[in-house]
Formats: C-alpha cells, sequence, structure tokens
C-alpha cells in the first residue's frame, strides 16, 4: 500500500475556490480556470486529484459536471468526485465525464439501498465521506447536522459493502490546525480505508498523515497548497522521507 497526497480543486460556479468550516459564506475565489489548476498539480507530481461539486453539494444547478468533465481531459492521473451525487444517474454521469472514483456523502444516510447496490457494482470506484461535526454526520452540504455518529454510519456503510472513507472533521476544514488522524485511524481500524481530510496547514501535518500508514492510506490537501504555506512538490518529498 502507498500514501497518496490528494490535491483538492473545490468547484464553486465553475471556479476554483474553498470554504472553512463548509460554510458558503466563507469563500475565497483561487482560480477560474480548474483545468488549469488541474494541469498544474499533475505537473507537480499528484497522482490523484479530489474535485468537489459544491453547488451540487448545496442542491443548486450548475455546469459543474462540463468542468469536472474539463479536468479530466486535461490530465491522464486519475479523479475523485463528490458533492450533490445522491442517484445513481448522478453516479454514472460523473464516471461519463471520466471520474475514476465517485464519492457519496448524503444518500449515506438517507438512501442506504442505493449506495449497496452502487458498492456492489462499482467496487473501489465507489467512496463514502463521512463528514462529522462533534461526532456526528452533518449532510446536505454540511448545512444539517444529524444524529448519526460517525461510528454508527461507518458501520452501516462496511456492511452495505463500502470499501473507502473519507473523513471529514469539518471543525478542522479550513482552519490549517491540522486533520483528526485519530479519528481517521479509529474509522480504519473498523475495516475499510481511509483518506483525511480537513485542516492540513504545514508539511508536519502532511508527515504525521503519511506515518498513520498503513492505517491511512491518504489526505487531502487544499487550502495550504493555494495559500503557498508549502507547494505538492515539498508534501510529495515529505511523504517520502516520511
Amino acid at each position: 500500500m502507498t500514501f497518496t497526497l490528494y490535491p483538492a480543486i473545490d468547484l464553486r460556479g465553475g471556479k476554483a475556490v474553498r470554504l472553512v468550516q463548509g460554510r458558503a459564506d466563507q469563500q475565497t475565489v483561487y482560480g477560474d480556470d480548474p483545468p488549469a489548476i488541474a494541469r498544474d498539480f499533475a505537473a507537480q507530481g499528484a497522482q490523484w486529484l479530489h474535485v468537489v461539486n459544491l453547488d451540487g453539494a448545496f442542491g443548486e444547478q450548475s455546469a459543474n459536471l462540463q468542468v469536472l468533465q474539463q479536468i479530466c481531459n486535461a490530465v491522464t492521473i486519475p479523479v475523485q468526485f463528490g458533492g450533490g451525487l445522491r442517484t445513481g444517474a448522478d453516479v454514472d454521469r460523473a464516471l461519463q465525464c471520466g471520474a475514476r472514483r465517485v464519492v457519496l456523502g448524503t444518500v449515506a444516510l438517507r438512501k442506504p439501498a442505493l449506495v449497496s447496490a452502487l458498492a456492489q457494482r462499482l467496487g473501489p470506484a465507489l467512496a463514502v465521506g463521512l463528514d462529522a461535526r462533534d461526532g456526528r454526520i452533518a449532510v446536505s452540504g454540511w448545512t444539517e447536522l444529524s444524529d448519526v455518529t460517525t461510528s454508527e454510519l461507518a458501520h452501516r456503510m462496511i456492511d452495505a459493502g463500502v470499501q473507502r472513507f473519507i473523513y471529514t472533521d469539518i471543525a478542522r476544514d479550513g482552519m490549517l490546525t491540522g486533520p483528526d488522524l485519530v479519528g481517521a485511524a479509529q474509522l480504519a481500524a473498523l475495516g475499510a480505508s481511509v483518506i483525511a481530510s480537513g485542516g492540513v496547514g504545514n508539511l508536519a501535518h502532511v508527515t504525521s498523515a503519511a506515518r498513520t500508514l498503513p492505517q491511512l492510506d491518504g489526505v487531502i490537501v487544499g487550502k495550504a497548497l493555494y495559500e503557498g504555506r508549502f507547494t505538492l512538490n515539498q508534501a510529495l518529498a515529505s511523504i517520502a522521507s516520511a
């Protein structure tokens, strides 16, 4: 197993943005050419890209699927894509646009039978996002907090055949204070592959995440790269040294 760093491209209105703790009113635009950003990440050595349709997550209409296709056409590395995928048709459209792996969020809680069917059909090409605040799962673009705990939903999803989770501690997202590696490792102990997300702010955070291998198999990095706190090349070197 190798540890993978996933540079994030969050799409809102066709632009690359970052939010703070998932709040739409705390948005910073980092570029209006997401395919160019994708090409730059690939040129620096990225092995995967993590692309999120924030409009879809918030239940808004947008042309972000077209942008996804442009991104997939712009690079040869695989892309995992999530945000607003609430039906089998949504998933199929994302795959047709070129996504190699799809990430389900709200439907994991509300449509477990759909997730089970997709897990059987897609296998490792499917992941479920476990987005938590104070140990409880948030849905609908993180605007609603459920009563279901992170571990409870993880158990349900493993029983449904899900093989990979993307775990985000929402309170850390965009805060640059470090991801919740303890919580991520606890989820990995349940038997699924886990990618940690939210909070990476420096190279030490990347190195610490890499040292959790094989408990974790990757980390997603967004704001720190866009703000120049370190380069992707530096992050990849820190993973190699770990």
